[in-house]
């Protein structure tokens, strides 16, 4: 699967999808974070789900209808993000 991880997603994430096969991209990553839209706009348009534990997604997704590929929005979890992946 195809994978953009939002950067409030931990960085480890990244190397483990990729050992477990996937291709993935991390906004953490880029020199300038571009913004909410812009971030939607390019998992759309490289087909990859979006990894976020950020609700304002959600809005641009269902409020406003940006189109996407996909979003996996991660909630709160009493676990360390390094055990959730």
């Amino acid at each position: 699967m195809k994978f953009l991880l939002d950067s409030c997603v931990w960085g480890g994430a990244v190397e483990r999808l990729r050992a477990a096969g996937h291709d993935v991209i991390w906004s953490g990553d880029w020199p300038v974070d571009p913004g909410d839209e812009e971030i939607m706009a390019r998992a759309l348009a490289e087909d990859r789900i979006l990894v976020t534990p950020d609700k304002d997604f959600g809005e641009l997704a269902i409020v406003r209808s940006q189109p996407h590929a996909g979003i996996l929005r991660l909630g709160a979890s009493s676990s360390s993000n390094s055990q959730t992946f």
